[in-house]
């Protein structure tokens, strides 16, 4: 083969690769908890799981917003004590601050990081984007389980969300008030 094929088979291969590596790391993290991503679970199998009423588990909540994004965002509850295998709800509170709306993503994390393997959501608001009018405000639940093979040394545990502005949400036209009868 000549050296401008194999240059050229190295560079496809290295881009592909690169190109892998966003989902390979996205499965990587759901796999072994790595970056506080948290796991999902069915209601069907939370309500399965044997609650053990021998322990409690400490899960505090934390809020954050990116400076480009218009809103407030806090926790009814800063923290709760919860037995793991029982369903828990917590309420979380978003409002739009500005004249716009605007479309937004909460990206969650817990901490420490080897908890995330055992903190599981059947409910979230950080499944799907929010889209707040100007002003609004809404109330958001979310349902989550501790699962009982947290290790012991784990008493304490830390669920973290920062919303961060949907890309284009800026530009989001707002229809208009008034309709145009000669366009009619």
């Amino acid at each position: 083969m000549r050296t401008e094929t194999k240059l050229t088979i190295l560079a496809v291969a290295m881009f592909g690769f690169g190109y892998a590596l966003v989902p390979l790391y996205e499965v990587f993290c759901e796999i072994t908890g790595l970056n506080g991503k948290t796991g999902t679970i069915a209601n069907t199998e939370a309500v399965q799981l044997e609650v053990d009423k021998s322990r409690l588990v400490t899960v505090e909540f934390d809020t954050n917003v990116n400076n480009e994004l218009p809103w407030s965002f806090h926790v009814q509850a800063h923290k709760m004590k919860v037995h793991p295998g029982a369903l828990n709800d917590v309420v979380f509170i978003i409002e739009n601050n500005s004249d716009q709306p605007v479309v937004a993503q909460a990206v969650p994390s817990v901490a420490p990081a080897q908890a995330s393997l055992f903190f599981n959501k059947t409910e979230c608001f950080c499944f799907t984007q929010q889209m707040l009018a100007p002003r609004e405000r809404k109330e958001m639940k979310v349902r989550f389980v501790v699962d009982p093979g947290l290790p012991k040394k784990i008493s304490t545990l830390t669920l973290s969300y920062t919303y961060f502005m949907a890309p284009g949400s800026d530009k989001i036209v707002q229809k208009p008030d008034i309709v145009d009868e000669e366009r009619i």
